[in-house]
């Protein structure tokens, strides 16, 4: 029976490879590569000699098909690697995953390195609960929907990938849309250089841009967005007084009435402090 055997890889530092995973690249008929250019690397490294073909964004979908096709044929093994870290994980492969599922072939994951699970490690976040969102969205409308989800959600703990070339662009953007957040960006994870920032996200920002070599290496980032200041609501920025005021005015009632109006829209206005506000008022007529 055919495998499909979806191989994690280093992120950056080769000693990090896996005795198990060299042994299914070696072990498989065929390695499906995002880049060959990359993964030979990896291969000349350990003096595997196994197949290798590309498998990326571009042709995954019609290649998914033939690849499943020789798999059932031939009974052989392939094993799916990307670039760097776990495939599937922002990365090509759910297409001939799904399609070996479909097909009845067997898929089991030889695991390693990631770069979000690196991050969080080293966070010094509660990481008990996050999202991981991808690659940080590049169009203005998708941000602005994106800071919206953020904002507005209940998680408060977000996990992104970003581009070196964009980088402080995104963290200007950040420190802009919600200035309160703690951050955690992290590049050349498991690399001699490896980066690690953290702190406000405003104060990472600047570290970012005052840095003439912080367009260097992916990043990975990691937004904590807990201590959102809370909006006083309208009726929180209103005393019981001009709350009554304005009640009586636009519903042209009396000062009895606009207590009952204003008891019964807002259940947690105090019964006391409303009544209170009304000799207040009575005192100054």
């Amino acid at each position: 029976m055919s495998t499909l055997y979806v191989v994690a890889t280093p992120i950056g530092n080769l000693g990090d490879v896996s005795n198990r995973q060299l042994e299914m690249l070696s072990a498989c008929q065929l390695i499906l590569a995002e880049d060959t250019r990359h993964t030979i690397k990896l291969l000349n490294r350990f003096n595997i000699k196994t197949k290798m073909i590309s498998y990326h964004k571009f042709n995954e979908k019609e290649r998914a098909g033939e690849i499943i096709e020789r798999m059932t044929k031939e009974q052989m093994d392939v094993a799916l690697v990307s670039d760097a870290g776990t495939p599937c994980i922002s990365d090509p492969g759910f297409e001939i995953v799904k399609a070996a599922r479909k097909n009845g072939i067997h898929v089991t994951g030889i695991p390693g390195c990631s770069a979000v699970i690196t991050a969080l490690s080293i966070s010094g976040m509660d990481t008990s609960s996050f999202v991981f969102k991808g690659f940080f969205p590049r169009e203005t409308k998708e941000k602005e929907t994106l800071i919206e989800q953020m904002t507005q959600g209940s998680e408060t703990l977000y996990v992104f990938y970003e581009s070196p070339k964009r980088i402080v662009k995104t963290a200007e953007y950040l420190s802009m849309k919600c200035p309160w957040a703690t951050a955690c960006f992290c590049s050349d994870l498991t690399k001699l250089h490896e980066k690690t920032i953290t702190g406000n996200v405003r104060d990472v920002y600047m570290a970012l841009k005052d840095d003439p070599e912080s367009e260097l290496g992916e990043y990975t980032l990691i937004i904590d967005i807990s201590g959102q200041p809370k909006e006083e609501s309208a009726v929180e920025q209103l005393s019981y007084e001009a709350m009554l005021v304005d009640t009586m005015i636009k519903s042209d009632c009396t000062m009895k009435d606009a207590i009952a109006i204003l008891n019964k829209k807002h259940s947690d206005l105090s019964k006391n402090d409303l009544y209170k506000a009304s000799l207040n008022l009575k005192n100054l007529q």
